[in-house]
């Protein structure tokens, strides 16, 4: 049983990522208060909220009782001052720009004590220049979950340069209180652990397909029926353990220098987004997401990470 002192967090954002962190920690028997910059922000984020409950009861993970406990557990508000009364830990997950976090936690910084510990959902800006304009930098820290938050238990715990010991522990601690897997990173760089990996697939990806060595979608079963019924269980530096170093290496000295090198965006993905094809969000990208593909993709992505927090759980 994990021992936490914070029992009280404020949840900045109502979007994707904050409703899922307020869902979590409300779950995990924590009072939260969730801040909306106004009524239509918060009815967005508690329908979201209301959603995602729904999710977890139409799959027998949640009883009727435990819905209401939880939406008692969120009250909402519109103003920072209000968010930031009597609370343990502050987590913010507003839009993804520098100088509004640097004013955000500025703010934070002068309205809360020092005891107060402030994490950013940032998915990949540095902690140390969030922190620059405050007084206290030694309780700012990263704690970045991934999308989606209800379903990916992901969350990167990253220090900034003046981040205490003492802060990460509490961050990893409450992390993991809620039910996510948290990942510690010893110092940040650019990106985190995360978004590196999954830049560097993606950069292969696009590779592969620009010489035209294989469809988009033949790419996407390689990962689904290869890479990925193997990465749930060891990692890359796992799976290379396990397949022989030697071996790996041996690879490497050939196919590293065949590898894709771009250090500026790919030309196919540059040439889709200034044609509006963006994916889902504009219908169009390397599919074609019509409503029901939508639905569809959604349906099974949910299932089977489902699989996977029922399996998580019972480790």
């Amino acid at each position: 049983m994990i021992k936490m002192d914070i029992k009280n967090i404020a949840v900045l954002g109502t979007g994707t990522m904050g409703h899922g962190i307020a869902l979590f920690s409300a779950k995990a028997g924590l009072n939260v208060v969730m801040y909306g910059r106004s009524d239509a922000s918060l009815e967005r984020g508690f329908n979201s909220i209301k959603a995602s409950l729904n999710l977890l009861k139409a799959e027998g993970k949640l009883e009727d009782s435990g819905y209401k406990e939880i939406l008692n557990k969120i009250k909402g508000v519109k103003s920072i001052e209000e968010a930031t009364k009597n609370v343990d830990l502050i987590i913010e997950s507003l839009a993804e720009d520098l100088e509004l976090k640097q004013e955000i936690f500025k703010q934070l910084d002068e309205l809360c004590p020092p005891s107060v510990i402030l994490a950013t959902n940032t998915s990949g800006l540095s902690p140390t220049d969030i922190a620059k304009y405050t007084k206290n930098p030694e309780r700012i820290a990263v704690a970045h979950f991934w999308n989606p938050p209800q379903l990916i238990p992901l969350v990167e715990v990253v220090p900034g340069e003046k981040t205490s010991e003492d802060t990460i522990v509490k961050v990893m601690k409450w992390v993991d209180f809620i039910g996510k897997k948290s990942v510690r990173m010893e110092k940040e760089c650019l990106g985190f652990i995360g978004n590196r990996l999954q830049l560097a697939l993606l950069r292969e990806a696009l590779y592969i397909v620009e010489k035209g060595w294989a469809k988009p979608e033949e790419v996407d079963k390689a990962m689904e029926y290869g890479h990925g019924r193997r990465l749930p269980v060891t990692g890359p530096l796992c799976s290379a353990d396990l397949g022989g170093l030697d071996i790996f290496n041996n690879i490497s000295s050939y196919l590293f220098k065949d590898l894709c090198s771009y250090t500026e965006p790919s030309k196919l993905m540059q040439y889709m987004v200034e044609s509006g094809n963006s994916g889902k969000k504009s219908k169009q990208g390397f599919y074609n997401w019509s409503p029901e593909f939508i639905e569809s993709k959604e349906k099974e992505r949910a299932e089977v990470l489902l699989y996977f927090l029922d399996r998580d759980a019972k480790k």
